[in-house]
């Protein structure tokens, strides 16, 4: 029997096997983007594996953001066979030769660091300056090729830091485990560790991070290190880092990147899978008859069922294979796509587990969307042959149907959590899929419903007959406005979220708001900034002391004994940061309080009642009345909580998780921060070339540079995010073309018949084109509608800013869409302008 079954399938394809392949191409894009991506995310983790030394430079590193005690150091400088040291911080820079400044990144190094790896730099000859400069004490350094591209600068020229003047001696295209994305961010310049305490940019207050290079004879060694005095450097406050750990955290981020790039690919398969079931809806449709007359030779109506079932997952099959072999050859594009993220240089193979896992899920999808109009085979009756019209075998409800679309559910489900492996994320990903597409759905017949409804009986005949062939037998309408509304509403979201976020930083500079932070400001520098901003004629919109320190006790428990307590559930960054605080008997602009109320102290014997930001205060458990204990560099203060406060976070405003009443720590070492405004570019360049110049410590932090640097960073993942939409769009397309060639025949024959009354090309062009240009308008309007609702959610409960939104992009998408559908529905239609009717006329005698 099973024979048989192959043998019909078989010659029963013979006159549309061209159809068939056609409508399940529509899989090939979204297995293309599973297989590209998922062999990628393979081939990287190999590389991550094969170059994991190379991503830290060293077997161990330790790192700390406060000076090790000299016993410590001392245990330090005995570790390995060969080590090195690095201390980075925020500093203001001065190039000479055009007198640009911008705050960056410095780190000091000495020894040979990185033992692993190279240093990519331009000379290549470069890469060895910092050695060469801490042992003949040469005053060289290299700079991130971004900074100099940025300025205009050439190794030879020179960058001031503090108090010296280094000789540029090449530019770095690549440190171990250093992104392009990285370099934007926080652009870096390396110089001698001898030259550190030359700079005198270490002040009291100063963010500084220590850290420590080693090698040791073998990787285990610095394992097996790190894992006995694991305790004793968390008790330290001291975080460490081997091969294995950077290769984990390594790993797991980009499977984390790779992991939502799947999802974004599998929407895409979606897509296509919805085209699989409307295109195998009207071929089915087609086959009634034939159906009808096996059913009358004896043919069972599950055997009928198999026939059109073994031609689909045939095809199907087809589809995956292809879609697997483009998905292999795409991977090879994927590292000039994601090169800015890369920590590693990716060497590319066939992945074949990924090949086979892209084979096996595209043939289940497209069988599982395939059955859904499979199903009415089964129950055709035999009377179809002698009544076309009598449809009462196939009107009924089917159950299998219900159980058809639970078993897509729970797959789509299944697959994301997987992917994910995060339940929650996996049944929002399906809930907001099966949202998606149950509204594109409504979209659609509420669009065949309103025009049967209120058909406009008074105007022209094209329009009337555009309109009508939305709700005419074997329309496609429900299936191009979910696939292409998708599509959009893919594309338009992520246009809205990036300029929702660009807008918000550049709002929060608007107006009379602050754009420029001076920070790092010394007790003794405090009237000579102040001076030099008044010169400039800047507003001193806000300055505010800032004192360090750390918590050394939460309700009478030290912070060791709460790291112990595994029931504690309290963040590890909060017991173990360094706190900045500030002290104020007033809230400021972007505070409100939340309960209870500052309170000031009147004399030493006073308790010291301190607020709390609200969140902060949940995290630590913490209520009005309960006891804190700060170590203020060196000394005990003891306290108790008075108040929480509500702050905008996205205000440009000193704003502190801490803030202590005035008259307790006047005394205690601080440095000062100000806020202020500068009314363009060229004065706040200006300003920032004095200030580095005779402040060399003071840094600044411009709004406008920070607005620019945001609008890179999203702009490279948006490239990303954008490559892989292009598929779900794509797809729609491909859905769109396909749809319209496979009821070609349908067209044709509807065609003839106007050309037969009189109709002439051009009415018939117009009733297409009038067809098309609603179908693509809706479901663009249906995908905008959508996104906005979803920036709208991202922005008040993700990124907690006010939604502005932006109409001139979405008008341009929704005309693009509309354009394109109809210039993709009349170019595969062009046969049914150009079939004479007499052609079409003696095939149907």
């Amino acid at each position: 029997m099973f024979r048989w079954l192959v043998q019909m399938a078989w010659r029963d394809s013979r006159k549309s096997r061209r159809r068939l392949l056609l409508f399940m191409s529509a899989i090939v894009l979204g297995i293309a983007a599973l297989v590209a991506i998922q062999s990628f995310s393979d081939n990287l983790s190999q590389s991550i594996d094969d170059q994991a030394k190379e991503l830290l430079g060293a077997d161990l590193s330790l790192s700390s953001n406060k000076p090790l005690p000299d016993s410590t150091r001392n245990v330090f400088q005995k570790l390995g066979r060969k080590r090195s040291e690095e201390v980075g911080f925020a500093s203001m820079v001065l190039f000479p030769h055009n007198n640009g400044t911008r705050l960056v990144q410095v780190k000091a190094i000495s020894g040979g660091f990185p033992y692993y790896g190279t240093i990519e730099t331009v000379p290549a000859s470069a890469s060895k300056a910092i050695q060469i400069a801490n042992e003949k004490k040469i005053r060289h350094a290299l700079v991130d090729d971004a900074l100099l591209v940025q300025f205009g600068v050439q190794p030879g020229d020179s960058v001031k830091i503090g108090d010296v003047t280094f000789y540029i001696a090449g530019r770095v295209n690549k440190m171990p485990g250093q992104t392009a994305i990285t370099t934007t961010v926080t652009p870096t310049v390396y110089i001698p560790y001898a030259f550190l305490d030359d700079t005198h940019l270490l002040q009291r207050g100063s963010r500084v991070n220590y850290r420590f290079y080693y090698q040791f004879t073998s990787p285990a060694q610095a394992e097996q290190w790190a894992k006995k005095e694991e305790n004793h450097l968390n008790k330290s406050g001291i975080n460490f880092e081997t091969i294995e750990g950077r290769k984990e955290s390594t790993g797991k981020a980009f499977a984390n990147l790779t992991q939502f790039l799947n999802l974004v690919g599998f929407v895409a398969l979606l897509l296509g899978c919805v085209g699989v079931a409307s295109a195998v809806h009207l071929y089915i449709k087609e086959k009634i008859a034939s159906v009808a007359v096996l059913r009358c030779l004896g043919a069972k109506g599950w055997q009928t069922f198999l026939i059109f079932l073994i031609q689909t997952s045939v095809m199907g099959l087809l589809g995956a294979i292809a879609g697997a072999a483009l998905g292999s050859a795409i991977q090879f594009v994927l590292p000039t796509v994601f090169g800015d993220f890369l920590p590693v240089s990716v060497s590319l193979s066939l992945s074949w587990s990924a090949i086979i896992q892209g084979i096996g899920i595209g043939l289940l999808m497209a069988v599982l969307f395939a059955l859904l109009p499979l199903l009415i085979i089964r129950r055709i009756s035999p009377l179809r042959t002698l009544r076309s019209s009598y449809e009462g075998d196939t009107s009924s409800r089917d159950p299998w149907r219900w159980l058809l679309y639970l078993s897509i559910l729970l797959f789509v489900a299944t697959f994301s959590y997987l992917q994910s492996h995060n339940l929650i994320l996996a049944v929002s990903f399906t809930g907001g899929m099966f949202l998606a597409f149950t509204i594109l759905s409504l979209v659609g017949y509420s669009l065949m419903w309103a025009v049967r409804k209120f058909f406009p009986t008074s105007w022209s005949y094209a329009w009337r007959q555009g309109l009508a062939n939305l709700y005419r037998p074997h329309n496609q309408t429900l299936v191009l406005i979910t696939s292409i509304g998708l599509g959009t509403f893919l594309i338009a979201t992520l246009n809205l979220t990036q300029t929702q976020l660009l807008n918000q930083v550049s709002f929060t500079g608007s107006g009379n708001q602050p754009n420029m932070v001076l920070f790092d400001i010394q007790p003794g520098q405090k009237a000579g900034v102040n001076a030099l901003v008044k010169k400039y004629n800047f507003p001193v919109i806000q300055q505010v002391p800032v004192v360090t320190m750390r918590l050394a006790e939460i309700k009478g428990k030290s912070i060791e004994s709460i790291q112990k307590d595994t029931s504690a559930n309290i963040p590890e960054w909060a017991l173990n940061r360094e706190y900045r605080v500030t002290y104020r008997d007033t809230v400021i602009g972007s505070e409100k309080i939340a309960s209870g109320k500052l309170r000031k102290v009147a004399s030493p014997t006073d308790t010291i009642f301190v607020s709390l930001e609200e969140p902060f205060a949940k995290r630590l458990k913490l209520k009005l009345g309960d006891e804190l204990t700060f170590n203020v560099q060196g000394a005990i203060m003891r306290t108790r909580v008075g108040s929480t406060r509500e702050v905008d976070w996205n205000r440009v405003q000193t704003n502190f998780l801490v803030v202590f009443p005035s008259g307790v720590l006047e005394q205690a070492p601080q440095f000062n921060v100000l806020v202020t405004r500068t009314p363009d570019t060229q004065i706040a360049a200006r300003f920032q070339q004095e200030l580095v110049t005779q402040y060399p410590n003071v840094s600044a932090i411009d709004l406008g540079l920070i607005l620019k640097t945001l609008d890179e960073i999203l702009a490279k993942i948006s490239f990303v995010i954008r490559f892989m939409a292009l598929f779900s769009i794509l797809t729609g397309l491909l859905v769109l073309a396909s749809s319209v060639i496979i009821s070609k025949y349908q067209r044709i024959q509807e065609s003839v018949l106007l050309r037969t009354i009189g109709a002439n090309r051009r009415q018939i062009l117009l009733i297409t084109s009038i067809e098309y240009l609603f179908l693509g308008l809706l479901a663009a309007l249906a995908g905008i509608i959508m996104s906005t609702a979803s920036t709208w959610a991202l922005a008040k409960f993700v990124f907690e800013t006010p939604f502005v939104p932006v109409y001139m992009p979405l008008a341009i998408v929704a005309l693009s869409v509309a354009i394109l559908t109809v210039l993709i529905g009349i170019f595969n239609s062009r046969e049914v302008l150009s079939r004479p009717p007499l052609e079409v006329l003696r095939a149907e005698v």
